[in-house]
């Protein structure tokens, strides 16, 4: 059996279409054929029923097709295990993250533990949140780092760093530094406020807003790099935990106005794990150890 066959057949398994899977693999449409026909000879089991010009999947070849995707995908982590060998990694270890800590100083902690753990091969998955925890409980990742707190008793959490959430505003808008203060509520009813980028403060945040200042115009952004970028354009405003605009602010390329219609919420990062080992315990002290504040 050639590996080509078993590829062909995942994709047209997929599509159920050979033309399609030909434009997939980059073959021609004669080739798909061939292949398919090929491996249900050496399988001795039609995987495919043509009726007509459709193409369904036999019931033999329903059962076959996680089996064959199964043999791809162990092939393939095979050969990126034997080239991280190759390239002097002897342990691999996977962190989930969510948008909102990419954006953080998390990229200046991975460049030091990498230095300082050169035979670890580090995979960084940027997941949303909600999903963090599962991945963790599943053993798909080491480490997840989450807006969210975990619901699970068989999950270890710790708090990673606690952000006070800043009203932030573009910075060309208001740089007279001998004008007079910006007012809150006219900018809220001025600009647009970019919300729903983070998964634990906004309805009350809104509730709140709304009470306060009425007609406030909104515009959901659900991924909150993409709202500091829209804000820096000066398409708007938002709230956003320091650790995320703490370099622009520095930078002078966003501000943050005072904010004294009430008390703004602080938000927590979370640290989760199956289990502390040692590098966990080691990665979750390099990220307590910054001050995001």
């Amino acid at each position: 059996m050639e590996l080509a066959w078993l590829k062909t057949f995942v994709v047209a398994a997929e599509t159920l279409n050979f033309r399609k899977t030909a434009e997939h693999l980059l073959m021609s449409q004669p080739n798909v054929t061939v292949h398919v026909k090929l491996l249900e000879e050496h399988l001795g089991i039609p995987l495919f029923k043509r009726e007509k010009n459709r193409v369904a999947l036999t019931e033999a070849g329903r059962l076959f097709k996680p089996e064959a995707e199964k043999v791809l995908m162990q092939l393939s982590d095979s050969i990126d295990g034997l080239h991280a060998f190759a390239q002097g990694y002897r342990q691999k270890w996977t962190l989930a993250i969510s948008p909102l800590m990419a954006e953080t100083v998390l990229p200046y902690i991975l460049k030091s533990f990498t230095k300082d753990h050169p035979d670890i091969e580090l995979v960084i998955r940027v997941e949303e949140s909600e999903g963090i925890e599962n991945l963790v409980e599943g053993g798909e990742v080491s480490a997840g780092l989450s807006a969210l707190p975990s619901l699970r008793r068989s999950i270890v959490q710790e708090t990673a760093f606690t952000d006070p959430l800043l009203f932030v505003l573009p910075r060309d808008a208001y740089d007279d530094e001998a004008g007079p203060p910006v007012s809150v509520e006219a900018v809220l009813k001025s600009a647009f406020l970019f919300t729903h980028h983070h998964p634990v403060y906004w309805d009350e945040l809104l509730l709140k807003l709304r009470r306060e200042v009425p007609g406030i115009r909104t515009m959901k952004v659900t991924q909150a790099h993409i709202a500091k970028r829209f804000i820096q354009e000066g398409l708007g405003v938002s709230f956003l935990p320091k650790s995320m605009v703490r370099r622009e602010l520095i930078e002078g390329r966003l501000m943050d106005a005072h904010f004294g219609l009430f008390g703004l919420p602080e938000v927590s990062t979370y640290y989760l794990v199956k289990e502390m080992g040692g590098l966990e315990r080691e990665f979750l002290r390099r990220i307590q150890g910054v001050h995001f504040n």
